[in-house]
């Protein structure tokens, strides 16, 4: 998780976790793993590992589940972003490099 988060963010961060806590055996039951990565100005960052980096259903993963389930169980979180900065295959979340 980032260092420079708001003080006042470690409640909403914790709340996060344990949201992706609960999502998470299911992201494993396909051979992946999610780790929260930051909290900023309501986006959070997620980095997807194991079969999940790289897969071509990461969109519909993020977006229709957990940002979905995040938004539903957070007010304080609008969005989800997935974090590819440390990809080994180069997929930046959208293309192939």
């Amino acid at each position: 998780m980032s260092e420079n988060v708001n003080p006042g963010s470690y409640d909403v961060l914790e709340r996060i976790e344990r949201v992706i806590n609960k999502i998470r055996p299911y992201i494993q039951s396909d051979g992946g793993d999610i780790q929260l990565v930051d909290f900023r100005d309501g986006i959070v960052t997620v980095r997807m590992i194991g079969a999940c980096a790289g897969c071509m259903a990461i969109d519909t993963t993020l977006t229709d589940g957990v940002q979905a389930i995040l938004m539903d169980e957070i007010p304080e979180v609008t969005g989800v972003q997935l974090d590819a900065s440390e990809d080994p295959y180069g997929y930046d979340g959208y293309n192939w490099q």
